[in-house]
């Protein structure tokens, strides 16, 4: 008797529900946030209920702006500070844990989880009372150490440097958790055979580093790059909270840039505009990222 073949329509057939959530919760707001960046939505037209039509002139007033190539080149720069941070620190925990006894490995695991599952926003304010003038935790113990001084009274958010190294630490802290399982996940299916092997012929750390974990880690480390880049690229609330895009725009990235145009300006349309252009660039990265990913597997 011969097997039933299944129709070619069903593995379609099987992702049309997850299409259509995607399409209702992404797909419905995306398309709503480009129509109102061609149009000249303000402030009179929450109340008023009309909306004149603006074509492209959001889009030029962005182009025009002066602030677009700071705040780009500060995008991009405080985007790679975070994906490097993140991968460097979450391959050094990976590696770590690979070493650690089974007890010791659980214990790390639960932190790192429990840290991930926090949410920004409750993370944020913990950081925000912890690096508080006066009155916070991280100021009085580096004070006790004595390295940098008196910092009781020092407000790490009244210079752009300060500000931007304190919401760095603070998202690599809420990024490392996962990127750390992922590559220990990887790095427990690596076969030990092969160091072994590797130590017979004489290579040390660094050569079975280079040679033997780095190529199995590749695809991984594509993957997460990627995901890095979305996540560090669309960093809001923890900026918003703790500086507010200040002091003086010193911390002001496209999504602080995109709200402030927004609500502060009441120019939802340049706002709405300025979104856009961060989906474009980031849809841009995302494409580059993916099509290196499936070479590596290709490659494999």
């Amino acid at each position: 008797m011969a097997a039933t073949r299944e129709p070619r329509s069903l593995p379609y057939l099987l992702l049309l529900p997850a299409t259509a959530v995607l399409a209702l919760v992404l797909g419905y707001p995306l398309a709503r946030l480009g129509v109102i960046s061609f149009q000249d939505y303000g402030l009179r037209s929450l109340f008023t209920g009309r909306v004149g039509w603006a074509g492209p002139d959001n889009y030029l007033a962005v182009w025009r702006d002066p602030q677009l190539v700071p705040v780009l080149l500060r995008t991009a720069g405080f985007c790679a500070a975070l994906v490097l941070g993140t991968l460097a620190i979450g391959l050094v925990v990976a590696m770590m844990m690979m070493r650690l006894g089974p007890r010791l490995r659980r214990a790390v695991t639960l932190c790192l989880i429990a840290s991930w599952a926090m949410p920004p926003a409750a993370g944020t304010l913990v950081w925000q009372w912890l690096f508080q003038p006066v009155y916070g935790v991280a100021n009085w113990a580096l004070s006790r150490i004595g390295l940098f001084g008196d910092l009781t009274q020092h407000d790490w958010t009244t210079s752009p440097t300060s500000a931007f190294a304190l919401v760095w630490l603070l998202v690599v802290w809420q990024s490392v958790p996962f990127v750390a399982l992922t590559l220990y996940a990887g790095l427990s299916q690596i076969p030990r055979s092969y160091y072994e092997a590797a130590a017979l012929d004489g290579a040390g750390g660094w050569t079975a580093f280079r040679v033997i974990t780095l190529p199995f880690l590749r695809p991984i480390l594509a993957l997460v790059t990627i995901l890095s880049v979305i996540w560090d690229f669309n960093v809001f609330t923890q900026i918003w909270i703790l500086t507010q895009g200040g002091p003086n725009q010193g911390t002001t990235t496209l999504g602080i840039w995109s709200f402030t145009k927004a609500f502060s300006s009441n120019s939802f349309g340049q706002g709405a505009a300025v979104a856009v252009v961060s989906i474009l660039l980031l849809l841009v990265l995302t494409l580059y990222y993916l099509r290196r990913l499936l070479r590596s597997g290709e490659e494999l």
